[in-house]
């Protein structure tokens, strides 16, 4: 018996310190307000949460994810969990670009995140890019667990280093997963981003000017005016940015034939998903970091009402 019972403490000990690798946050209604009651993370994760962001009247958490040193590293594994409460809303960002460093041999740095969002709960994960240097090898996995009511807005992006200095596309491998599960464990979105260098071509010969890649997912019954308004403009910019005049095709078709083969400098489609269409995606390429931050101002612009401030601003 005895034996049996220290096995069992072990084995309690064991789930207890596997649990506490993880972050973990949670909000609840508290008092009527959406509020973090429990806050934990883990070298080299850290959490801001200011007392109060936007008009008072705004009933959302603002949550900034950090890094210690500004950046993560070779071997570094961050996992964190966040529980959103029925009719809460929250927003996790960050301060600057998420900067994955060096990796020595084939270790890869991580970042794991898993969010349960509740009935009427908004969820919003607005970071700045992430950035990856010469030899990084980086993988990022983010998994959504919602309810029919649930809404969710994710940014997912990525720069490719320090272009001016010849760091373009430098990195040995970058793999990010975003998955958003229903009910019964139902898959609603399950999507993989893989870039890692081989031949014939590298990323850099692949990626061609482009130096921003980025996707956003706008999720759940909250955000159906910023959905149709994202569509609206998406289908607008890309139809007047891809018409070229035909006397403008003609003269380049006479003097250059490659100038009408030149690709835009910014690009988005926009889908949806889900049942109902209860989802959008838009997916981006630019060549410029600034455009983004730009676009994601002007489309996200609609969910101040929700968050108190405009995301990007």
């Amino acid at each position: 018996m005895g034996s049996s019972n220290g096995e069992s403490r072990r084995s309690s000990w064991w789930r207890m310190e596997k649990e506490m690798e993880k972050g973990k946050v949670v909000v609840e209604k508290v008092r009527g307000k959406s509020t973090v009651t429990r806050s934990f993370s883990k070298y080299p994760l850290k959490f801001i949460i200011p007392r109060k962001v936007g008009p008072s009247e705004t009933d959302a958490v603002w949550i900034y994810s950090l890094t210690y040193g500004g950046g993560i590293v070779s071997g570094d594994s961050i996992s964190v969990e966040f529980t959103i409460g029925d009719g809460c809303t929250a927003v996790l960002t960050t301060q600057a670009s998420t900067k994955v460093y060096k990796s020595s041999g084939s270790k890869c740095s991580e970042q794991v995140l898993e969010a349960r969002i509740g009935s009427g709960a908004l969820f919003a994960v607005i970071p700045d890019p992430v950035t990856c240097f010469s030899t990084a090898r980086y993988f990022q996995k983010q998994v959504f667990r919602v309810v029919s009511d649930s809404s969710l807005v994710i940014v997912d992006w990525f720069t490719s280093g320090r272009h001016e200095s010849g760091e373009k596309w430098d990195f040995e491998l970058y793999r990010s997963t975003n998955h958003i599960f229903s009910e019964g464990n139902q898959p609603v979105f399950l999507d993989t981003v893989l870039l890692e260098q081989s031949s014939p071509a590298n990323i850099a010969e692949r990626m061609h000017d482009y130096q921003v890649i980025a996707m956003v997912i706008i999720y759940g019954p909250k955000l159906k005016l910023v959905q149709d308004q994202v569509q609206e403009n998406v289908k607008r910019m890309m139809s007047q940015q891809l018409h070229i005049p035909s006397t403008s095709l003609g003269h380049h078709a006479k003097t250059n034939s490659d100038n009408c083969l030149t690709r835009p400098a910014f690009i988005a489609s926009c889908s949806v998903f889900g049942p109902k269409g209860i989802g959008v995606v838009v997916r981006i390429a630019s060549t410029t970091t600034e455009s983004v931050y730009r676009f994601l101002q002007h489309q996200l612009a609609g969910m101040q009402p929700l968050v108190g401030v405009p995301p990007y601003h």
